[in-house]
């Protein structure tokens, strides 16, 4: 069975070859109708693989002709709303960053510190979202270590939730639970 995609087996004329700017942005095209649900699954599959055997730009016209594009006017004014939001947000994380308690950390003599609710701890924090052991520093070289320790509510260094053990420094944002510091020196 053939598709309505197929190309013909005679030779297009010599003028008309393809360049690789052409393809990708035919390629471009079609990620984009795939994302915004113009092109089920198996077509846009289909459809990739006959933009990338194509050998001529008429080829790659019929594979995207139904397929509206987004000009240039809709590209500036997509491209600068997504700019402002970003810079809004790292606006946001910049004042928040300020307004942090600080969280010490100890001097070269210590090489560990517990943290969480548990009275034994080095830094002990009473809120509910920390749990009783929530997480560790420890200084291995010149680094300083944050393990978090199977707390419930997750530890985070910057946004990003820690999975197993990450390097911290100065100016980093940690959050234990819903707890959260600006690491400083002492």
């Amino acid at each position: 069975m053939t598709s309505s995609f197929e190309f013909p087996t005679a030779p297009a004329p010599a003028s008309a070859r393809l360049s690789d700017t052409e393809r990708e942005a035919a390629l471009e095209v079609l990620r984009d109708g795939a994302a915004k649900g113009r092109l089920s699954h198996e077509t846009f599959v289909r459809r990739m693989e006959l933009a990338l055997a194509a050998r001529h730009a008429d080829e790659l016209a019929v594979l995207v002709a139904d397929l509206p594009r987004d000009n240039r006017f809709s590209r500036a004014i997509f491209g600068t709303v997504e700019a402002v939001s970003g810079f809004t947000v790292r606006l946001r994380r910049a004042w928040q960053a300020e307004r942090l308690p600080k969280l010490l950390l100890p001097g070269p003599a210590h090489t560990r510190l517990r943290i969480g609710r548990d009275p034994g701890n080095g830094l002990r924090l009473t809120h509910e979202t920390v749990s009783r052991v929530h997480a560790e520093l420890s200084r291995q070289g010149g680094l300083w270590i944050l393990r978090d320790l199977g707390s419930t509510n997750g530890t985070t260094v910057n946004g990003r939730r820690v999975v197993g053990a990450v390097a911290v420094r100065e100016g980093d944002q940690v959050a234990f639970g819903r707890v959260a510091y600006r690491l400083s020196l002492g």
